[in-house]
């Protein structure tokens, strides 16, 4: 066994491109081809003095003294194996990796698999770093400076000579954003999307969620996980600024750089589509599935507050961060606005638990610590919207501010789910179906579409919405001016729940109806806050009185000794 160069080294990596498909095509002869292509490899290197040390399972690494001679290598092989059913990429890079074992670690050798990886088979792409150790007459195409995956400064590459390949597999490629700082907490969602659009090459996946949860930032990081799994590469396309469906398609060709029929372009390719913030223009599905009809092997990951509902797509529904993760978020952001922040993780836990766990509201709240201490800042968020305001100024507007945020959910409506949205904010702790009919005559097509905006959710047999957005809806309520209407009839529905569980209260029903009201218990207090703060001075005070008084009196259909003791304990809490 050769001994490997040492001190500054070019490294040359090999991977066979599309070797999956071929395997599928050709069967039990790929082991054949598998060994001739190594064999062509193998000789080229001897032939300029490069000495092979691993493989991986199509993929071969070897290791030159000189930069000219990795080169050669290179277009020897590339020439030898033109034509054939076997195209290889071939990456490589100068630098000084430490020797181990009969093997190479450091930077450089991460760097040049990275760069072996976002070319196509039959091209060969180096570094400057090894350009710059070439001679002149060599023809090399400059293919820019180019952000790699895990390789935080820019690369700028060359190919050598000038046959036209699809745009570089990298970030800058794909138009990806380099994110500054590491994802938390959805490593379990990140895995699964290229699970989904990588290994069982799902068509289309949406991920689904409300503003602020990080549907974006999700997408983006899987997407560079997937830049090596499509021959054709990634392509983000941001679709925020859009309003008008019938400009989504051109939209995509901008960004891939063509003109005319963008399904023609993409043809058979391999590609994915990273299409970000579709929900107003979600009419363009429609056009989404006929361009897929037209390209066998294009994927879309879709960001959305809703799903397409169109054929082959798979939802992704995006949670609030676990507590865990929330807790780092919330340290990191404070900490890169108040060096040496420190505080307890139980308040800070408290703190996202208050935002719903939001990481757009845990990244304006943690803003806030640069004046107020958590203990301040926790007493602060009883109204979220107006406080949340310190966005930062690189965001699109709706991001800035929380409230912008739901608003642009909101405005995206059409007039009975805005009408809908509002009077639900009426319910505290969540409802029923029956509780939303009979409290204002919600119509279920309606209800469900909230629900596919993201702006309800659902748990079994009750809907709910996130605090931070039921904030927004009791803005809209209090400002439709039927606010108190809705709430008498929501005392009285509660109130009549109250009369019927009174005979079977300590029979046995007990159970049931205890259950019913525990899950119900925010409503009932909610219904003694209205009764109680209102008094006689507007409306009709009897009803409340006499809400009020049922409620709380179990000889008079109340709820039992619970409803007593609860509501005045939880009243001189609040």
């Amino acid at each position: 066994m050769s001994e490997l160069p040492s001190g500054t080294v070019t490294l040359l990596f090999t991977d066979i491109e599309g070797s999956t498909r071929l395997l599928e095509e050709v069967g039990e002869g790929y082991a054949e081809l598998l060994g001739g292509h190594r064999q062509v490899l193998r000789d080229s290197f001897a032939r300029h003095g490069g000495v092979e040390f691993g493989t991986e399972g199509d993929a071969v690494f070897a290791a030159f003294a000189g930069a000219a001679g990795a080169v050669a290598a290179a277009a020897d092989a590339q020439r030898a194996l033109a034509g054939g059913p076997v195209r290889v990429r071939f990456g490589i890079h100068t630098g000084e990796p430490t020797v181990t074992d009969h093997d190479y670690v450091g930077l450089d050798v991460h760097r040049t698999a990275r760069i072996a990886a976002a070319g196509h088979g039959g091209q060969i792409v180096l570094s400057e770093a090894t350009q710059a150790l070439l001679d002149d007459e060599l023809e090399l195409r400059d293919l820019g400076e180019h952000r790699l995956k895990d390789i935080s400064t820019p690369v700028r590459l060359f190919q050598v000579g000038r046959n036209h390949f699809p745009p570089l597999r990298t970030l800058s490629g794909g138009h990806l954003p380099l994110e500054p700082v590491a994802l938390v907490g959805r490593r379990q969602e990140v895995a699964e999307l290229t699970l989904l659009l990588g290994t069982e090459r799902c068509r289309l996946v949406t991920v689904t969620g409300p503003g602020g949860i990080g549907k974006t930032s999700l997408a983006v990081a899987a997407a560079a996980e997937l830049l090596e799994s499509f021959e054709h590469g990634v392509t983000l396309v941001e679709l925020a600024a859009i309003t008008d469906p019938a400009v989504v398609l051109p939209a995509i060709a901008e960004a891939l750089g063509v003109e005319g029929d963008v399904a023609r372009h993409i043809g058979a390719r391999e590609q994915l589509f990273v299409l970000d913030n579709l929900e107003q223009v979600v009419a363009a599905a429609g056009e989404l599935s006929r361009m897929q009809s037209f390209c066998p092997n294009l994927s879309l990951l879709v960001t959305s507050r809703e799903p397409l509902r169109i054929a082959g797509e798979r939802e992704l529904p995006l949670a609030p961060l676990a507590e865990a993760a929330a807790v780092e978020l919330f340290r990191q952001r404070a900490e890169a606005v108040q060096p040496g922040f420190s505080a307890d993780d139980g308040l800070i836990a408290e703190i996202c638990s208050r935002l719903d766990s939001l990481p757009l509201a845990i990244e304006l709240a943690a803003a806030r610590v640069k004046v107020l201490s958590p203990d301040q800042l926790l007493l602060r968020l009883d109204r979220r919207l107006p406080f949340l305001t310190a966005g930062r100024r690189d965001l699109p507007e709706r991001q800035r501010t929380l409230r912008a945020t739901i608003e642009w959910s909101h405005d995206l409506l059409a007039a009975e789910e805005q009408r809908l949205f509002a009077r639900l904010g009426v319910f505290s702790g969540g409802w029923t179906l029956d509780a939303a009919e009979q409290v204002w005559d919600a119509e279920l097509d309606v209800l469900a579409s909230l629900l596919d905006k993201s702006l309800v959710r659902r748990d079994g047999e009750r809907f709910s919405m996130l605090e931070t957005i039921r904030e927004y809806a009791v803005e809209r309520l209090e400002a439709s001016g039927g606010a108190n209407e809705l709430r008498r009839r929501h005392a009285e529905y509660f109130t009549e729940l109250a009369e019927e569980s009174r005979g079977d209260y300590l029979g046995p029903a007990q159970a049931a109806h205890r259950t019913r009201f525990r899950e119900d218990w925010d409503n009932v207090r909610a219904v003694f806050r209205w009764a109680l703060e209102s008094g006689g001075d507007r409306g009709r005070p009897q009803a409340r009185r006499g809400a009020c008084d049922r409620l709380a009196r179990p000889e008079r259909g109340g709820g039992g000794p619970e409803l007593v003791r609860g509501p005045p304990r939880a009243l001189r809490r609040g």
